[in-house]
């Protein structure tokens, strides 16, 4: 949520900015800002509600020059998304300007500390005490005769702040320079030639500078034109390594797609595919995850694994509990991350813990991580950014290599997690011995047919599911049913519809039809089943026969009923009202075709509906804040 893009070099930061923050509005936002210095006076600033393009109108109206300076789109939380409530804020004294990710806790009991001093306040939000307290503290030096720099102020500002916060911070009586400090939500310094970048992401500043510092919690970075310097909340000198990022930009645009979901949906195949790559041997069924830092015996050794995740994370840890319980036979317990810490979970020393995120910055995965390091267990991370904080404070990762995903609602991180998941369930169940090898080669050439398989179904299902939406456009609600592996994927097609559309959605087990659900069965109602089998797998098979027999529940009811199945079933046919057809694989990785047309579905009801597809409203990408 909330975009950040900062530049101090030798270029016109203007159009730099508003390029950056564009680049970055698939994180979700509803009010722009920007903030230009130069020539030692007070700053200029623009800002407008609504999308990006409100804010590019009031600049050309009144234009505004300069070679540094910070930008923001804001996503509401302390205050209405208006003009004067839009980040960049400033102190009293306009001299002083700060934009601002996270929620500050204690402000509140801050502000009216700064009140009682003298302090204005103009704004509803957070942030704008975080200038004022700047102030304060350079005021303070003043007084007693000595002159503070900026990142001095800044860091005894930020060691007086609860909460989550990425700030970057002018100061006109300090120029060409911006000081950014994170705790929580994060933060990149893009290194140029004579010229610096700060982001809130990386595809804000990735069409200038591959080479980047990825902030820690505490970390203070001071951009000038002369370089960037790393210090603690304290002054100390930090180092921080280089990461080169190797996504090429052109990855972040459309392609020719009408939205970036839908580019995403097809780019599914080589985002599983490249998950994938370097990770199996099919000549010996072998699973290599190399960046780990849990020994095999520990592997061997451990009595659970603690899952937490948010979102559509949520449900590929609960589809991996299946797969995991399965291959390496040992209970598996999934939690969503922003519960986990609140309940006061037991474990020990002897589980792992692993952390499904897409960005890696998700504040619920990071405190329930760190929850179980307190606990004294080791965690591992799944995610799709090399370096990110989640990755860091983990002993191993596993990263999906899914590419930048600029659409809100996860489309391609959602199966590259499901397939990075499925190769650590295969990862602990050779090293725990609960698996064949001819068992594992049969996996893993299920598994290496994958991309192949779902680029059937796009193929195949894309008009199907553009046919369908002209019928269920305008469906008030909608049902979503499936048994075992398959229920957390019937989850993922009601969270899609509802995220994108607006349309409620729910997602239910399908034994659990007659234990409520049922009440709600009527004409109007449509019931999307996931009813795909493997027919050499027994229970699988015996699934699939309890399946069709809800499928009867609904279609006594009058629902209308639009199946998932396997290519070659025609017997579904005469029980449904619409099929969507994936090919056969093995039962714990059918959910990678399953999950597939169901976003199709979802995405051509939401156009047809004529919804913000990419940017769907109240939603943010990365949930940084809890």
């Amino acid at each position: 949520m909330c975009g950040i893009v900062g530049y101090v070099g030798n270029k016109e930061v203007v159009p730099l900015i508003i390029e950056g923050l564009r680049r970055l509005e698939y994180r979700g936002y509803d009010s722009a800002g920007i903030a230009v210095g130069g020539n030692g006076a007070a700053f200029a600033l623009r800002r407008a509600p609504g999308k990006l393009k409100n804010l590019e109108e009031v600049i050309r109206e009144h234009p505004l020059q300069g070679t540094y300076g910070i930008g923001h789109t804001r996503w509401a939380t302390h205050g209405r998304p208006t003009e004067e409530n839009a980040h960049p804020h400033r102190d009293c004294t306009g001299r002083i300007v700060v934009v601002h990710n996270g929620i500050v806790e204690n402000y509140l009991a801050l502000k009216h500390e700064l009140a009682a001093d003298g302090h204005k306040f103009v704004t509803e939000t957070d942030t704008e005490i975080i200038a004022h307290l700047i102030e304060q503290e350079i005021a303070s030096a003043a007084a007693s005769g000595k002159t503070m720099l900026l990142e001095e102020a800044v860091r005894r500002a930020a060691r007086r702040l609860t909460g989550a916060y990425a700030i970057c911070v002018l100061s006109a009586n300090d120029p060409d320079k911006i000081v950014v400090a994170r705790n929580g939500p994060p933060v990149v310094v893009g290194l140029g030639d004579g010229e610096y970048f700060v982001a809130s992401d990386v595809p804000g500043i990735l069409h200038h500078t591959r080479n980047l510092y990825f902030l820690a919690d505490g970390d203070v970075a001071i951009l000038a034109r002369s370089g960037v310097e790393l210090t603690d909340l304290e002054g100390n000198r930090i180092e921080r390594p280089v990461q080169r990022i190797l996504w090429d930009p052109i990855q972040a645009e459309k392609g020719g797609y009408k939205h970036f979901m839908l580019k995403e949906i097809f780019e599914q195949p080589r985002a599983i595919r490249d998950t994938t790559l370097g990770r199996i041997s099919l000549d010996s069924g072998k699973v290599f995850l190399e960046e780990m830092k849990i020994s095999d015996e520990e592997f061997r050794k451990t009595g659970k694994i603690n899952i937490a995740a948010c979102g559509t994370s949520w449900h590929a840890a609960t589809a991996g509990k299946f797969m995991i319980e399965r291959l390496a036979r040992i209970p598996v317990e999934v939690d969503y991350a922003s519960e986990y810490r609140y309940r006061d979970p037991i474990t020990d020393p002897s589980a792992i813990g692993v952390l499904i995120t897409q960005s890696g910055e998700t504040a619920d995965t990071i405190a329930a991580q760190r929850e179980m390091i307190a606990k004294g267990s080791k965690t591992i991370a799944i995610c799709n950014v090399v370096g990110a904080m989640i990755a860091r404070e983990a002993h191993g990762a596993i990263y999906t290599h899914a590419g930048p995903e600029i659409g809100v609602a996860s489309t391609k991180a959602f199966t590259a997690q499901l397939v990075a998941v499925f190769l650590f369930a295969m990862h602990l169940a050779q090293r725990r011995g609960t698996i064949t090898e001819d068992e594992s080669r049969t996996l893993l050439e299920g598994l290496n047919l994958l991309p192949g398989k779902v680029d059937e179904v796009l193929r195949s299902a894309d008009s199907v599911c553009e046919q369908l939406a002209k019928i269920y456009s305008n469906a008030r609600d909608f049902l979503f049913l499936g048994r075992g592996i398959h229920y957390p994927i019937a989850l993922e097609g009601a969270l899609k519809l509802k995220e994108i559309s607006y349309i409620h959605a729910e997602g239910y087990p399908a034994g659990e039809m007659k234990h409520g659900p049922n009440a709600l069965i009527d004409e109007t109602l449509p019931v999307v089943v996931l009813a795909t089998k493997d027919e050499s797998n027994r229970d699988s098979r015996l699934r699939y026969e309890k399946t069709l027999s809800n499928i009867q529940e609904v279609t006594a009811r009058s629902g209308k009923v639009i199946a998932v199945a396997i290519e070659g079933d025609e017997h579904i046919k005469q029980l449904v009202d619409h099929v969507l057809y994936v090919p056969s694989a093995p039962e714990l990785l059918l959910p990678v075709l399953d999950v597939v047309p169901l976003q199709l579905l979802a995405y051509h009801i939401a156009v047809r509906r004529g919804c913000d597809v990419d940017q769907p409203r109240n939603l943010a990408k990365s949930v940084t804040v809890e």
